[in-house]
């Protein structure tokens, strides 16, 4: 995915799958005090998911290519 960075390609796919993977984390499974879900957090929690799937699977495992 960080093909401009050359040798540091793969630390930066680390931190990436770092950042992604506490978004989606976070996104997913927040709640307010009531218990209820957010729209909003639940969509961005998603898409972050899918990010972070794609580079563990494409870019740093090599299993699936798109």
């Amino acid at each position: 995915m960080f093909d401009f960075a050359g040798e540091q390609e793969q630390l930066l796919n680390w931190i990436f799958l770092a950042a992604t993977g506490f978004i989606a984390v976070h996104g997913i499974r927040f709640r307010d005090k009531e218990g209820n879900t957010d729209f909003v957090r639940l969509l961005f929690g998603t898409i972050a998911a899918v990010f972070f799937f794609r580079v563990l699977f494409q870019d740093m495992l090599g299993i699936v290519h798109f």
